[in-house]
């Protein structure tokens, strides 16, 4: 029986050697494929089922052709904009062509924002404008939980349906793992139509539990909008273990609302393959806004050419002239962003980071905290937020431009999931943006003063440095 281990073990020995290979004809970062090979060397078999897994590039053709979006895109918004007295502010009008250029992200003018900082006020305003839908409520969103919030909401949705709204939803299919399809088959059997986002079924598996969609977009009639980082779930009302969820949503009215509803509807094609391009879901603008709040909606996936938001942040940190604050859960600078920051504060910018103190996923504190120490030696202010789990992903930069969405400062919004984030080019938001993050930054005190407390041992920077090897996968 001994020759049937060695004739095993030669197969394993080739199909390993078969997947490095495939791995470095990726082409992918250097970093990245180093990480992939040390992780086939080091786990046997798990680390190819890791790869089989979350590993895998999967062409942008599998997922959604060009040809498509174009139409889509041809077809819809375009029809319908029409915008008098459009002034992009000339500072920043090179990112603005580079998120135009990229992926079609056209800038609106005319717009109303609210913010919400906890889920008591945002989830009373969603529901309150749910509730006034007359004619469509389109919503994309990573998780959907069978919790009482999550049913509130789902009943809300089925009222409206059942007077006549039509209602669509999108949930992310790995996002929502642990919710029984019974949830969603009764929103279903109310008439609202609902679709998982790239559903991951065994033998199917492979890579598609690798590309989620992140985002959290609601659109109601057309004309009322909202985008953050908050999903369907108790936990942003209730908290978690004791532990009170902040986080941050916007409630958009105007011009920006179209690039809301484009987004959505790219993603409604994709799951539902239905070409929605009607003049109804593009209705006219509110007549009683009338300021120059520019706004692009950016959207950034695996399946484009370009990883946009990223390179709108790395482009923010490079051109600051005064200060750029940032707000994320998770703190897994890719290697461009992370050059960004230490580039920008090493000029005397500014630059400070809001970070929980205690992340949710254990793996992700200890692999944060060696980048942590990397931006601090260049002068990087890191803020660990003390007041609860702070799950807010913004950005905000010399009294003139910020940005909030879906995105976090990692690897896996950066580069594999479907993230949405709207950039605001307007003096008195920018100014809402940075008050919030200071009234955060009282509650965060730095961590260089947390880490001269407690200083890490020899044993946790090691272990801290393993796991930062990890940080591309996680």
């Amino acid at each position: 029986m001994e020759y049937l281990y060695w004739i095993f073990y030669a197969l394993y020995i080739i199909v390993d050697a078969l997947v490095m290979i495939k791995v470095v004809m990726d082409n992918r970062q250097p970093a990245k494929t180093m990480t992939w090979i040390l992780v086939l060397w080091a786990l046997p078999v798990i680390g190819i089922l890791l790869y089989i897994f979350f590993g895998q590039n999967t062409r942008k053709e599998r997922l959604i052709s060009e040809r498509s979006l174009s139409q889509l895109t041809k077809r819809s918004m375009f029809e319908y904009i029409e915008q008098k007295d459009l002034r992009l502010p000339e500072s920043h009008r090179p990112l603005m062509l580079l998120f135009k250029n990229q992926s079609m992200a056209l800038p609106f003018k005319d717009n109303d924002v609210a913010l919400y900082t906890s889920g008591y006020d945002f989830f009373p305003a969603l529901l309150h404008a749910i509730s006034m839908a007359q004619h469509h409520i389109h919503i994309d969103i990573y998780i959907f939980e069978d919790d009482e919030l999550g049913n509130l909401i789902a009943d809300t949705l089925i009222d409206r349906a059942k007077h006549g709204v039509e209602v669509r939803v999108i949930y992310d299919d790995v996002g929502c793992w642990k919710v029984k399809n019974a949830f969603y088959e009764r929103m279903r059997n109310a008439g609202i139509d609902v679709h998982p986002f790239m559903p991951v079924k065994f033998p199917a598996f492979t890579s598609k539990a690798n590309y989620r969609n992140h985002r959290k977009i609601v659109v109601i009639d057309g004309k009322v909008g909202f985008i953050g980082g908050m999903n369907f779930a108790t936990r942003y009302v209730k908290g978690t273990d004791a532990q009170p969820w902040r986080d941050t949503m916007m409630r958009i009215t105007g011009g920006a609302v179209y690039g809301l509803q484009r987004a959505f509807l790219i993603d409604w094609y994709f799951v539902d393959r239905t070409l929605i391009t009607s003049r109804n879901y593009y209705p006219a603008l509110e007549a009683d806004i009338h300021n120059n709040c520019v706004a692009q909606v950016v959207t950034s996936s695996p399946v484009t050419e370009w990883p946009d938001i990223m390179q709108g942040y790395v482009r923010i940190l490079l051109e600051a002239k005064r200060y750029v604050y940032i707000e994320t859960p998770y703190f897994l600078p890719t290697e461009p962003v992370l050059f960004a920051l230490r580039t920008a504060a090493l000029a005397g910018i500014d630059v400070r980071i809001i970070i929980p103190m205690h992340s949710d996923t254990r793996v992700v504190e200890w692999a944060s905290s060696s980048y942590i120490k990397d931006v601090i030696d260049a002068g990087v202010k890191v803020c660990l937020y003390q007041a609860g789990f702070n799950h807010s992903k913004f950005l905000v930069s010399d009294d003139s431009i910020c940005t909030c969405g879906s995105t976090n400062v990692d690897f896996r919004s950066f580069e594999h999931n479907f993230e949405a984030n709207v950039f605001f080019y307007d003096e008195g938001l920018a100014l809402r943006m940075k008050k919030i993050f200071l009234k955060d930054e009282a509650v965060s005190p730095l961590a260089t003063e947390v880490y001269a407390k407690t200083p890490f041992s020899f044993r946790r920077r090691l272990w801290a440095s393993i796991v930062r090897l990890l940080s591309p996968l996680l």
